[in-house]
């Protein structure tokens, strides 16, 4: 890749990048904003995958709203971002769970990883 891109793309990066992994049980902060107003809307799902790296680097959530499965997929260095929290870790043994996207219930939940 051209060295021109590989700087604007550095400086695009976030110092500090959240630390979670696909199958993770994560809240983000994204701001939303409305007219003249912005606030920020916390998204609470399951990590399904995370793809792309350096500044286009993203990754997607997946959450049940009253029985829909809802997905979103956020650029990991944006601003609209504000802060990705771990709620709980999972246990996984692959890169992408898009097997979830079929289940329903109990049968959706990813094991809690024990230390």
């Amino acid at each position: 890749m051209n060295q021109i891109i590989k700087n604007i793309e550095a400086a695009q990066l976030k110092e500090s990048a959240p630390e979670f992994n696909v199958g993770d049980t994560v809240r983000v902060h994204a701001k939303i904003k409305e007219g003249n107003r912005e606030r920020i809307q916390v998204f609470e799902g399951t990590v399904l995958k995370r793809q792309g790296g350096s500044s286009r680097e993203t990754f997607t959530v997946r959450k049940s709203s009253n029985g829909i499965g809802v997905e979103k997929t956020w650029p990991l260095h944006s601003p609209i971002v504000e802060k990705v929290e771990v709620v709980r870790k999972g246990k996984v043994r692959r890169a992408k769970l898009n097997y979830l996207r079929d289940r329903v219930g109990k049968k959706a939940k990813v094991k809690e990883l024990v230390r």
